[in-house]
């Protein structure tokens, strides 16, 4: 249930991660610390920022990621290879370019998604796990396939696969917190939840307000439209200098979560909506690139198991007198809907 939020909060979550996987993490005052923080960031806006240390230094705060594995230099490594392929040309793009034959993975030009019926003014190279044929039966024929990735720029699928890696072990750490802030137990969201996740990225370029098809944008040109996320948890990589992102808070106004160096901003997706029985929101957002400057993210979705039936927890219900305020919903039936409603093809 999102409030009046007014700023996204910025949480570090280092020792949370130094004990994720300590038997006894849940004893841990420091942990719980980070716990009550991640539930009140859930509970009042459904965003927040993960950072590590905060240092004062020079009267400036330097925000220093040490812990969680994904060093500050590849963050910046993976948006600026992605930021290099999406300089090639358009026929060196479209090698990889995404149909429904790819299992909807590869490159997608400019307008090519939409949101709510309103083509979104950005490209991208839509990537999911690997769904091999029968592998979820009918469920999830729609979604069989594997990356294509491009041969150039050299080393991208290395680099990408090492980040999709390290971005799968950070949101299981910060699940295992969450899990303890929805009352469970540490393991709540592993095993027949999410202990065999699929996840989904989404490598994306916004072009600044004056380099689309070499005309000017108008500023209310929409990067990526209102929307909420589908799984559980998003984990983002943005652009340091180009503020876009928007938050729309419980009064209907839009808040910008700004980039903070060295963070990934995390929300809450839909099927954590509904695990946590509405305690926590997935928050609409939006993204508009007023900006002269192209501006990349690189957006990690870490999901349920993708055949998982999702329903509000136990200690969720009993918040609320056993009621559930939501049917369950199977996760690759809520994707696969939400795919076949964002892409057009040519």
């Amino acid at each position: 249930m999102a409030t009046d939020f007014s700023s996204i909060p910025i949480i570090d979550i280092g020792l949370l991660l130094a004990k994720a996987d300590d038997p006894k993490m849940a004893e841990d005052p420091g942990v719980l610390e980070v716990v009550r923080n991640l539930d009140k960031a859930c509970t009042e806006a459904g965003f927040f920022y993960v950072i590590n240390r905060i240092k004062m230094m020079e009267s400036r705060i330097q925000w220093l990621i040490k812990n969680h594995g994904i060093s500050n230099t590849l963050l910046k490594e993976v948006r600026d290879i992605t930021r290099r392929f999406f300089e090639l040309p358009y026929e060196e793009k479209t090698k990889i370019k995404m149909t429904q034959a790819t299992g909807f993975r590869g490159y997608e030009r400019i307008g090519e998604n939409i949101t709510q019926g309103v083509p979104d003014m950005h490209e991208a190279i839509d990537c999911y796990r690997e769904v091999t044929k029968g592998m979820y039966g009918d469920l999830g024929k729609v979604m069989e396939g594997y990356n294509h990735w491009p041969q150039n720029p050299p080393k991208f699928k290395v680099l990408i696969e090492e980040y999709i890696s390290l971005c799968t072990e950070l949101a299981r750490k910060i699940m295992r917190g969450i899990a303890l802030a929805l009352g469970g137990s540490p393991g709540e969201f592993e095993g027949h939840r999410a202990g065999d996740p699929f996840w989904v990225m989404r490598l994306i370029g916004y072009p600044g307000v004056t380099n689309v098809n070499g005309t000017d944008v108008l500023k209310n040109d929409i990067g990526c439209g209102a929307h909420t996320d589908y799984g559980l948890l998003t984990l983002l990589n943005q652009d340091d200098d180009i503020n876009a992102l928007q938050v729309r808070n419980l009064r209907g106004e839009w808040i910008s979560a700004p980039p903070v160096p060295g963070s990934f901003v995390c929300n809450i997706g839909d099927m954590l909506k509904i695990y946590s029985n509405g305690l926590y929101e997935s928050t609409l957002h939006r993204v508009i690139n007023n900006s002269t400057k192209y501006r990349v993210s690189v957006v990690f979705f870490y999901e349920t198991n993708f055949d998982t039936a999702v329903e509000p927890l136990d200690t969720q219900k009993t918040r609320i007198n056993g009621n559930n305020k939501f049917e369950r919903a199977v996760y690759g039936e809520h994707l696969v809907r939400k795919v076949l409603t964002n892409f057009v093809e040519e």
